[in-house]
C-alpha cells in the first residue's frame, strides 16, 4: 500500500480496552459489582441482566444465573497480569493505551463519602506502568460500569442523585491522577443508551410492566431522556472538574459513530428524511455535549413522544459552560435506512448499531456469525461529518474487527485483520488530508478480551492471542499474532 504519509509526528498510535472486559478480579480488594458484572453479555443470550424485581416493595436485587457464563468475572486477568501485558504492547510500539477506571473499585457501592484506597492504589500502579512503557494513558470514567448498588437502590441515572455521586467520583480520580493522565473521557458510547439502557445508560425503569418478558420491555422514551439529561449535567461537571483540578489535561465526550454512517437506501425522500431522523439519535448526544445546548429538533420529538424530562435552568447553564474538549469515537460499520424496511438489532451484538437493508455496494463483511459490513470509507465520511459539525479535535478510540481464531501452537496468521487495519487507516489518512484534526488511532482491543456485545472470548480482536476459551479453559498464555508485527511496522513508520 502506497500512501503519502499525512499522520502528524505526535499522532497517538495505540490500543483500547475496558476494565470490565479485561481486569477480572470482580470482587477483589473491596470492589463490589458493576452493572455489567451481572450480565453474561450485552445481547444474544443475555437480554435479561441478573436483576430481580419485587413489586410488593418496589425494589430490585442482584442474582447470578448458574446456567449462564460470566466470562467477565475473570476477564483475561489483567488485574494481576497488567505488567506483562503492557510490556508486550510496548514491544509493538504503542504510544497510547486506553482503559477505564472501574467505578466500583473506587466507590464500591457508588454512594459512599470516602473512596476505597485499594482501588485508587491499583490505578496508581497501573498508570505508572503505562507511562513506564512509553504510553499515554487514555482513561474513560464510565465504560458500562455503573456500580450495581446505584441501580438497585436509586434506579441509576433516572435519579438526580447520580449527578452528585458521579461528580464526587470524578473529582477524586481527576485530582489523584492529575499528573499521570492527560486524556479523559466521561461516558463510553453514551448514545448506545437506545439499545442498551441498563449497561450504557446505567439505569432501571421508573416502573415495571408486570407483563414484560424482559426488563428492557419496561423502559420508556421519557426514562431515556431523563437519564441522558442527568448524564449530560454530570459529564459537564466532570469537564469543569478536569479544568479546575487537572488544568494540563483534557476531557472529552465519547460516542459510537457507526450510526452516523447511516446512508439513505435510495433517493426516495422518505429514505432521506428517515435517515436524517436516524442520525439525529446520535447527534442529539453530541449536539448537547459538544455545542452546549439542546438542539431545536428535540422539541418536536419530545412533543410527539409525550416526553417531559425534568430540566432545571441551572442544568442548562452548566451544560453550556462546560462542553467537551474533544470528541472521541468508535467506528465499526455503516448501515442503510429504507423507509419500508424494519430496522433490526445488528447480528451478533447490540454494540454495533442497527441492521438496515443490505448495502449492495459493500462487498465484504466480517466472518459469521457476526457478518458486519466492512466500510472503511464510512470512517472518512464520519470523521468529516463530525469535524464540520463541531470543529473539535477527534480521537479515534475504537476501531477493529472480531475474528473467531484458534491456534495449534503456531503463530496465528490473520491477514483479514491486517487488511481491515490498513483499509481503515487509509481513510483516516484521507480525513487528515481533508482537514480533520485527528489526535490518534486506538485499535480495539490490542489483546483478545471478553466481548462486550456477546460476553464471549471467541470474538477475538487482538493483535495478541489470549488462551482462554468460552468454556473457561485455557492457561491465559499470551502470544503475538502476525498482525502484531504489521501494526508495529506502521507505528515505526508513523503511517504507511
Amino acid at each position: 500500500m502506497s500512501i503519502k504519509n499525512t499522520f502528524p509526528k505526535d499522532f497517538l498510535w495505540g490500543g483500547a480496552v475496558a476494565a470490565n472486559q479485561t481486569e477480572g478480579a470482580w470482587l477483589t480488594d473491596g470492589k463490589l459489582p458493576n452493572s455489567t458484572d451481572v450480565m453474561a453479555g450485552i445481547g444474544l443470550d443475555a437480554k435479561q441482566p441478573g436483576i430481580s424485581y419485587d413489586p410488593v416493595t418496589d425494589s430490585f436485587s442482584m442474582h447470578l444465573d448458574e446456567n449462564k457464563k460470566y466470562m467477565s468475572h475473570e476477564g483475561i486477568d489483567f488485574y494481576h497480569r497488567y505488567k506483562e501485558d503492557l510490556a508486550l504492547l510496548s514491544g509493538m510500539g504503542l504510544k497510547a493505551f486506553r482503559t477505564s477506571i472501574s467505578w466500583a473499585r473506587i466507590f464500591p457501592k457508588g454512594d459512599e463519602k470516602e473512596p476505597n484506597e485499594a482501588g485508587l492504589q491499583f490505578y496508581d500502579d497501573l498508570f505508572d506502568e503505562i507511562i513506564k512503557n512509553g504510553m499515554e494513558p487514555v482513561i474513560t470514567l464510565s465504560h458500562y460500569e455503573t456500580p450495581l448498588h446505584l441501580l438497585t437502590h436509586y434506579r441509576g441515572w433516572i435519579n438526580r442523585d447520580m449527578i452528585t455521586f458521579f461528580e464526587r467520583y470524578a473529582r477524586v480520580v481527576l485530582d489523584r491522577y492529575k499528573d499521570k493522565v492527560k486524556y479523559w473521557m466521561t461516558f463510553n458510547e453514551i448514545n448506545n443508551m437506545y439499545q442498551m439502557p441498563f449497561a450504557a445508560g446505567g439505569y432501571l425503569p421508573r416502573s415495571i410492566d408486570p407483563k414484560a418478558v424482559y426488563l428492557a420491555d419496561s423502559y420508556t422514551e421519557n426514562d431515556l431522556y431523563q437519564a441522558a439529561h442527568h448524564m449530560f449535567v454530570a459529564s459537564s461537571l466532570a469537564v469543569k472538574a478536569c479544568h479546575e483540578l487537572a488544568p494540563n489535561s483534557v476531557c472529552g465526550a465519547m460516542i459510537t459513530s457507526s450510526p452516523v454512517a447511516t446512508y439513505p437506501y435510495s433517493c426516495n425522500p422518505d429514505d432521506i428524511l428517515g435517515t436524517m431522523d436516524a442520525r439525529r439519535k446520535t447527534f442529539f448526544f453530541t449536539d448537547v455535549m459538544c455545542q452546549g445546548k439542546y438542539p431545536k429538533y428535540i422539541k418536536r420529538i419530545w412533543e410527539e413522544k409525550d416526553c417531559q424530562p425534568e430540566i432545571l435552568s441551572e442544568d442548562l447553564k452548566i451544560i453550556s459552560q462546560y462542553t467537551a474538549d474533544y470528541l472521541a469515537i468508535s467506528y465499526y460499520r455503516s448501515s442503510t435506512y429504507k423507509s419500508d424496511f424494519i430496522i433490526k438489532d445488528a447480528s451478533g451484538s447490540l454494540t454495533s448499531g442497527a441492521n438496515g437493508e443490505i448495502n449492495p455496494y459493500l462487498k465484504e463483511t466480517t466472518p459469521e456469525p457476526w457478518c458486519w459490513p466492512i466500510d472503511p470509507k464510512g470512517l472518512r465520511y464520519v470523521l468529516n461529518e463530525l469535524t464540520d459539525r463541531y470543529q473539535l479535535p477527534i480521537f479515534m478510540v475504537e476501531n477493529g474487527v472480531g475474528l473467531d481464531e484458534k491456534t495449534n501452537g503456531e503463530m496465528i496468521d490473520d491477514p483479514q485483520r491486517v487488511k481491515y487495519l490498513e483499509a481503515h487507516l487509509e481513510q483516516v489518512s484521507e480525513a487528515i488530508k481533508d482537514g480533520c484534526d485527528i489526535l490518534g488511532y486506538l485499535w480495539w482491543g490490542p489483546m483478545d478480551i471478553v466481548s462486550a456485545g456477546t460476553g464471549e472470548m471467541r470474538k477475538r480482536y487482538g493483535f495478541v492471542y489470549v488462551n482462554r476459551q468460552d468454556d473457561g479453559s485455557g492457561d491465559l498464555h499470551r502470544a503475538p499474532k502476525k498482525s502484531y508485527y504489521r501494526f508495529k511496522e506502521i507505528i515505526e513508520m508513523n503511517g504507511f
